[in-house]
């Protein structure tokens, strides 16, 4: 059975990490629903308007990873949806994949409890809305359980690469990075 993932998107998120992850998803096989939020049309911050597959109201809960794009606003229309919260929360409760980048783990998983007593990173300086709780890793990449975060745009990459191997294995990520001239 092929792996679910869902990306889910704002008015304001970062076009690069979308769109890296979406891509690589889809290149290891994995079927990647992109949800807006209250539109199918969502504009980014740099201006770029992708076509997402559905609202989110309307994508079901059947994932394997739910995939939070940074960019400002965007991490803030997230944060700021209860309907956005309350399904992180649910998916995490199943112990689904819950990955975040840039200003995703602190705009959107922090306020909600994801990062507590775990390993974690975000956009450099936006650590300082981590709960006490959190140890923060100024790395690249970090995943502990069922969490990976990442720092922005220039680990989008390796942030989807993560995502990969959690999901399907390294085995998957070995020949994406291939194909990818990645290596």
């Amino acid at each position: 059975m092929s792996k679910k993932a869902i990306i889910l998107i704002a008015t304001g998120f970062e076009e690069i990490e979308a769109v890296i992850a979406i891509d690589i998803l889809r290149r290891a096989g994995i079927a990647v629903t992109v949800a807006g939020l209250d539109s199918i049309s969502v504009a980014g911050s740099h201006g770029i308007t992708i076509a997402a597959d559905k609202k989110l109201s309307d994508a079901g809960d059947d994932f394997d990873a739910v995939i939070l794009p940074g960019g400002m606003p965007g991490a803030l229309h997230l944060h700021n949806s209860s309907e956005v919260n309350d399904f992180i929360k649910n998916m995490n409760a199943k112990g689904v994949l819950i990955a975040g980048i840039c200003a995703a783990p602190s705009v959107v998983m922090a306020p909600i409890g994801l990062l507590d007593n775990k390993a974690a990173t975000c956009y450099p300086g936006n650590q300082i809305d981590f709960a006490k709780c959190v140890k923060y890793k100024n790395k690249a990449v970090v995943a502990d359980g069922n969490i990976i975060t990442s720092q922005g745009p220039g680990t989008a990459m390796e942030f989807a690469f993560t995502i990969v191997e959690k999901i399907i294995g390294k085995a998957a990520v070995k020949k994406l990075r291939k194909h990818t001239l990645a290596d």
